[in-house]
Formats: C-alpha cells, sequence, structure tokens
C-alpha cells in the first residue's frame, strides 16, 4: 500500500466518528474535545511525514469533521489552493452561508476529485433509486458542487432523521473522502 493511501487511512481512522457530520452547524455528541483532537492531529502530522504545507489543509479538514468550524475557518481561509477553497466551501455550506459556500466552490474551478465524487454519488444514488438527484449532482459524470449546495440548503429545515437528509450526509461524507484522498495522493 503507498505511503499516501496509509497516511489517508491513517486521518481517517483517527478523526472518525460514532455518526456521519450533519449537514449544519449543529456539534455532535460524538465529536472529540478540541485539545484532544488537536493533539492527536499533532501527533499525526508528527508520524506521517508530510510535507509542511498540508498540515494546515489537514488539520482543518479534522476540524470541520469535528464541527468546529469556527477553528477550520480560521485555517482554511489562510490555504490558498483549490483544496483550501474546497474545505472553506465545506464549512460555509455547513454553516450554512450557502452564497458564502458558492463563492468558494467557484475558486476551487474543476477539482481533481470531482469525477471520483460523481462516480461514487452516482453509484450511491443507484442503489437508493434517487435518478432525479444523481442527474441534479452529478450530471454527465461530473460533480456539481454548486447543485449539492442547493441540496444542502433544501433540506435544512429538516429532522436529521430525515432519509433525505441522510443521504445528503452520505454524499457529504464521499465528498469529503474524496477531496482527502486526492489531497494524500499528492
Amino acid at each position: 500500500m503507498p505511503n499516501s493511501i496509509r497516511s489517508w487511512a491513517a486521518l481517517k481512522r483517527l478523526i472518525e466518528t460514532p455518526d456521519l457530520p450533519g449537514l449544519g452547524p449543529a456539534p455532535r455528541a460524538g465529536r472529540l474535545p478540541l485539545t484532544e483532537l488537536n493533539c492527536k492531529v499533532d501527533c499525526f502530522l508528527e508520524e506521517a511525514s508530510l510535507p509542511s504545507t498540508l498540515h494546515p489543509l489537514v488539520r482543518s479538514a479534522a476540524l470541520l469533521w469535528h464541527d468546529y468550524l469556527d477553528e477550520s475557518h480560521s485555517l482554511s481561509q489562510d490555504i490558498h489552493t483549490a483544496d483550501g477553497s474546497f474545505l472553506h466551501g465545506i464549512m460555509h455550506r455547513r454553516e450554512p452561508d450557502y452564497n458564502n459556500a458558492k463563492h468558494w466552490f467557484q475558486r476551487v474551478g474543476k477539482h481533481a476529485c470531482f469525477a471520483d465524487i460523481a462516480q461514487q454519488v452516482a453509484r450511491l444514488l443507484e442503489t437508493k433509486r434517487e435518478k432525479e438527484l444523481a442527474a441534479d449532482l452529478a450530471p454527465r459524470g461530473d460533480w456539481d458542487p454548486f447543485a449539492f449546495v442547493d441540496a444542502c440548503e433544501d433540506v435544512a429545515i429538516r429532522p436529521s432523521s430525515d432519509h433525505q437528509v441522510q443521504t445528503l450526509r452520505a454524499i457529504q461524507e464521499i465528498e469529503f473522502d474524496c477531496l482527502l484522498a486526492q489531497v494524500f495522493a499528492k
């Protein structure tokens, strides 16, 4: 297994939570306390031998996954790459500040992980018989982050137990995983 894949798998295990992050800003009971999370990320970064330029991105992603939106935002706003803009867009989508999220996704441009996101989302939605949602989110096999922002906004007032909300949370995990797999592959 290549070192980059091992590193991504190790980070994924490190930041794992009992349930998926919500589409909004509400913190989950299963998130790690901030000091514990930062300590774990520090140890990971020390052991992973990643370029120092990736450290803020990895920490921002871990914070975002654990619902520390403000802390993630403080880092992602200073990461002037498509990857940083992508995390920044996810954070604003969850905040929720949908227009600002779209601004940051526009800054992302066509990210290298979009095709992978589209493929995995299409597969997931095929199993759920959600053809219309698949056509909106992954038209012609390409990921549309703006349509995903709209889909999240459309369900914002629904309870987390709602079937559509659960589906979008699973898609958000795919998006997050594909982004970080791409980051670690560099």
